[in-house]
């Protein structure tokens, strides 16, 4: 039987499903959060390191994929990833983009009090595992891999179809009481179609990397797919705006 635990991690959630011979990752956390997954898997539910035979890293973000590799080397765990050619951070652009990514994280971390943590990772990823889209996972077959990409270029949603849950890593966030597309979206036509692919399997409840566990409305969904933003919305396409206005307010002020 599923057990599945969820504990406060530096930015987000980390979901631990829990069986009598095994324990899955849901997603590869922070670098930050080794500590918390050793202290809670050791002290709290007396088991092995080891126990973790599958990490999913849903994407390539510092909170989702921080801690993947550091714990598939010390603990022998492996890690399963989407079947997406090449590497998210490549190029220098990439490189930028993972420290700004880091950064961002460290931002967050602040806003909610947290002390700033070495929270560096590899900014890329060979996986033990390539997923593909409506697969079960290796090993933990009750969950189905769902690829709902839009943020980035690789994410993905694990449904586990007996409870009829479904972790949805940055699909969407709740803010306020409001569910809004997460920051960035790299993939607006990705985006929508991974909102309304999600919204058709009318599952029981939600599971939230920023949030909880919810259950949204039919209104709800409706709202949120009428928030998904038409074009990308990136910090490097904000950057970019902004210094074409300063250039243009240069060259007319000239």
């Amino acid at each position: 039987m599923l057990k599945l635990h969820c504990l406060n991690g530096y930015i987000q959630n980390i979901y631990l499903a829990e069986y009598p011979d095994k324990l899955l990752l849901l997603d590869g956390c922070c670098r930050a959060d080794v500590d918390i997954l050793e202290d809670f898997i050791i002290n709290e539910l007396k088991r092995s390191m080891s126990d973790i035979t599958l990490i999913v890293v849903t994407h390539m973000h510092p909170d989702h994929a921080g801690a993947a590799k550091l714990l598939g080397k010390k603990y022998g765990c492996k890690i399963a990833a989407a079947n997406v050619p090449g590497q998210w951070y490549s190029g220098l652009d990439g490189k930028l983009m993972h420290l700004t990514d880091m950064l961002l994280t460290l931002w967050v971390a602040g806003r909610h009090k947290k002390a700033k943590k070495f929270i560096y990772y590899s900014s890329s990823l060979t996986p033990d595992y390539y997923l593909i889209d409506q697969a079960g996972l290796p090993g933990f077959e009750d969950w189905q891999v769902h690829f709902t990409q839009g943020h980035t270029d690789r994410d993905i949603s694990l449904h586990h179809q007996i409870s009829d849950q479904i972790y949805v890593a940055d699909l969407m966030v709740k803010v306020r009481g409001k569910f809004i597309p997460p920051y960035p979206v790299f993939y607006p036509n990705r985006y929508r179609k991974s909102l309304i692919k999600i919204k058709a399997l009318k599952v029981e409840s939600v599971l939230l990397a920023h949030g909880a566990k919810v259950q949204l409305t039919e209104q709800q969904w409706q709202q949120l797919i009428a928030l998904a933003p038409t074009q990308p919305v990136t910090h490097w396409r904000s950057v970019k705006t902004k210094l074409k206005r300063v250039l243009l307010g240069k060259d007319n002020s000239g």
